[in-house]
């Protein structure tokens, strides 16, 4: 995690916690310090100190509960949760992938805030039942605001929040799309943004206040974050129109397994081919694995006349992709492996060519295809 420090784990969770993370617990402990200072006069500055840590740190507990309860939604439907992460804006659960289906996106999204209402409901009967005084009854009562303010603000319906993302598996419903909601829901977390900033900025404009300082901050984060979102998914709706085959490159670099070395090597001096590995097919046209250009040094060019390619044959070490499947599928394949290009067979194995990560690049260039009726 870039910028991040891991402290441990949770629930077979990596934890980690930015380097924003310790500006606000030192800003948050100073202010609930200060608080409980001017609350209780007779407290020792010390110990109002001390609780202000305490109360900091319960406050950052909740949050940390808050995705958890995302995380263990996602591992119901056995998505697996690369991290949790507390920084300056609260925390982060890194999912592997989205839900399945709206229902599965809905879930994941809610179950934060009803960890936080949970622990608001937890704690405020703690204090009743108890009926604790003082210091620590101000603490309690005051995690318990924090935990109610926290799940509803999530709930506000704007991406990257957790109602933008129940807004978007609502939108994903009703439409069937869940790039439609995505975009949906970002588009809301903008205008929320841009209203954000403007409350931020109003109290400077009227008398010079930075009061607003935190509004404009948020409103930049929700912002960003939203026209993130709302990109992303225009881009994934657009692969998502292509399959694989309408991808393969022209003339790609394919040779049969009965060629000769020396008609290989023609070939590639008659066609000038920049490739550096050819795709190796038997006469059905199934592919059977690469050679690589440079093998033909290994051999004496007095013997390529009675050399095959198939002697220089070697095992594929690129995974292969069906010709039906979705550009985006290619996509995040290539991302996955770190690969730069995939072959793509039919379903009976035969080759169809190979799909470079250039193509995708060139085909989001283009102008975006009609969906079909």
């Amino acid at each position: 995690m870039n910028g991040s420090i891991r402290v441990g784990t949770l629930f077979g969770i990596p934890f980690y916690v930015s380097a924003s993370w310790f500006l606000v617990l030192g800003l948050v402990t100073f202010s609930y310090g200060s608080g409980l200072a001017a609350q209780f006069p007779s407290l020792p500055t010390g110990l109002a100190g001390g609780l202000g840590l305490v109360a900091a740190l319960l406050l950052f507990a909740s949050v940390v509960a808050h995705e958890l309860g995302h995380s263990f939604a996602a591992r119901r439907q056995g998505i697996q949760v690369h991290s949790i992460t507390l920084f300056l804006f609260g925390g982060l659960a890194q999912l592997e992938k989205e839900s399945e289906t709206p229902a599965g996106a809905f879930w994941v999204a809610i179950a934060g805030p009803l960890v936080s209402l949970a622990l608001f409901l937890g704690f405020t009967s703690l204090g009743m039942g108890l009926g604790l005084a003082g210091p620590w009854g101000a603490i309690i009562g005051l995690l318990a605001s924090l935990n109610l303010v926290l799940a509803l603000f999530n709930l506000i319906p704007g991406l990257p929040l957790d109602g933008g993302n129940v807004l978007k598996a609502l939108v994903w419903k009703l439409t069937g799309n869940p790039y439609q909601g995505v975009q949906f829901a970002g588009r809301v977390g903008q205008v929320l943004g841009w209203a954000a900033i403007a409350l931020g900025v109003l109290p400077f404009l009227v008398s010079g206040s930075f009061s607003g300082f935190w509004q404009v901050l948020i409103g930049g984060f929700l912002l960003q974050n939203a026209g993130r979102a709302a990109q992303s998914a225009g881009i994934q709706s657009r692969l998502a129109r292509f399959t694989a085959a309408e991808a393969v490159t022209p003339d790609s670099p394919v040779v049969a397994a009965s060629t000769t070395l020396r008609t290989f090597a023609d070939m590639l001096i008659l066609n000038n081919h920049a490739w550096q590995q050819f795709l190796v097919v038997d006469d059905q046209g199934q592919l059977v694995g690469a050679i690589a250009v440079d093998a033909l040094r290994r051999v004496p060019a007095q013997e390529w006349g009675d050399r095959s390619v198939g002697s220089l044959l070697r095992p594929l070490s690129q995974t292969s992709i069906q010709a039906d499947q979705s550009l985006l599928e290619a996509a995040e394949l290539l991302e996955r492996e770190h690969l730069s290009a995939l072959p793509v067979v039919q379903a009976n194995g035969t080759l169809l060519g190979l799909l470079e990560k250039t193509t995708l690049l060139r085909l989001l260039q283009q102008s975006p295809r009609p969906a079909a009726a």
